[in-house]
């Protein structure tokens, strides 16, 4: 099991300790909800870890097929509902360098919809995902 510390450094500040790597990861209330919007939101980490956790599971996926997921990347947007505060919607748009064969664009997508990430979020998020690749 990994373990993290987390302090609260006040002005709405937290950071976080990945205890077994050292590495830092800071985060700020985003500007709409008291905070200076000075680092990734918790909310937006979220959005983060789904979307690395995705291009991890494919790049695993299609490795001993000796296709290179190198140069693919993501852009990922959120919206946020009020009541209650909650992320309502995850979009996310995959960009590949390659125009993969049909069977390793299916396996590309089942490992993205199968990572754990997304196989953990709530079912009241709606996850649009999209794969573009080169014509």
């Amino acid at each position: 099991m990994n373990s993290f510390e987390i302090k609260y450094n006040g002005q709405l500040m937290t950071e976080a300790k990945h205890l077994e790597s050292g590495q830092i990861i800071r985060t700020d209330a985003p500007k709409d909800n008291h905070g200076k919007g000075e680092y990734f939101s918790p909310t937006d980490l979220v959005c983060v870890a789904l979307t690395s956790c995705m291009l991890t599971i494919i790049a695993i996926s299609i490795k001993k097929y000796d296709v290179s997921l190198r140069g693919a990347t993501a852009i990922v947007a959120k919206k946020m509902q009020s009541r209650p505060r909650m992320i309502s919607d995850i979009n996310i748009v995959f960009n590949f360098k390659e125009n993969y064969e049909s069977k390793i664009r299916t396996i590309i997508r089942r490992a993205a919809l199968n990572c754990p990430v997304y196989k953990s979020l709530s079912s009241k998020i709606n996850k649009k995902v999209e794969f573009k690749y080169p014509n």
